[in-house]
């Protein structure tokens, strides 16, 4: 986890426990704030780093916590009840630099494509953030051993961002209204809405089976499609 996540400045870490992720990424980070709910282990965090100006317990809900102003990157081993909560945060916070999670199995596959399918999450935010499936942590490597297989999840802003600016609305309601699967297929779905020759001609442009469930295009064939359509 603390390889994956890489060195930098700031980096606050949801989810801290005792700290045994907070040491390690602490060893390439310059500041590590970690945030623990439970006060008990924020306690023990906290009387354990007691001494190293580079790490800071918080003692509180990561959710609530308001965006450095300042550059920075998110790391832990997150609670996975919350994790669509903690992704969203990442995905809204302006000075994100990259987030690396420790989520479920199935999770990290779904937003990553590794499935060969990829969510309408991840097609939403695609233009402006990429998704990897960083590495795989088997459940043996936990105590008590939980009933699922882990994953490391990597976010990472985009230097540039795939869509013009001011066209983010546009591109949400063409994802969103892709995703009904009101025809069957987003071939289908997208001729109920825009004239059949020019959607026969964009999927023909962008490469995309007529038949391709919406699942399984590509976040890119998306942008091809929606730049073409709209």
């Amino acid at each position: 986890m603390a390889a994956a996540a890489g060195s930098h400045g700031l980096l606050l870490e949801p989810g801290a426990g005792t700290g045994a992720l907070t040491l390690a990424l602490a060893e390439s980070c310059a500041r590590v704030v970690a945030y623990e709910i439970d006060p008990r282990h924020a306690g023990r965090l906290a009387a354990r780093t007691r001494g190293d100006d580079g790490i800071e317990v918080i003692r509180g809900d990561f959710l609530t916590a308001r965006a450095p102003r300042e550059p920075f990157a998110v790391a832990g081993n997150i609670p996975y009840s919350i994790t669509s909560r903690i992704v969203d945060w990442c995905l809204r916070a302006p000075g994100l630099t990259s987030a690396t999670l420790l989520t479920q199995l199935e999770y990290a596959r779904k937003r990553s494509g590794d499935f060969g399918r990829w969510s309408r999450l991840t097609v939403l935010s695609w233009p402006g953030h990429s998704w990897e499936l960083a590495g795989r942590v088997g459940r043996m490597s936990f105590r008590p051993v939980p009933a699922v297989d882990s994953a490391i999840l990597r976010i990472e802003p985009r230097g540039v961002r795939l869509l013009p600016a001011g066209r983010d609305a546009a591109w949400r309601e063409f994802v969103e209204y892709g995703f009904t699967g009101l025809g069957g297929s987003l071939h289908a779905s997208l001729r109920m809405r825009y004239a059949a020759h020019r959607v026969d001609a964009a999927f023909a442009e962008a490469r995309v089976d007529r038949d391709t469930v919406v699942a399984f295009v590509h976040p890119d064939r998306w942008l091809t499609l929606f730049e073409l359509l709209r």
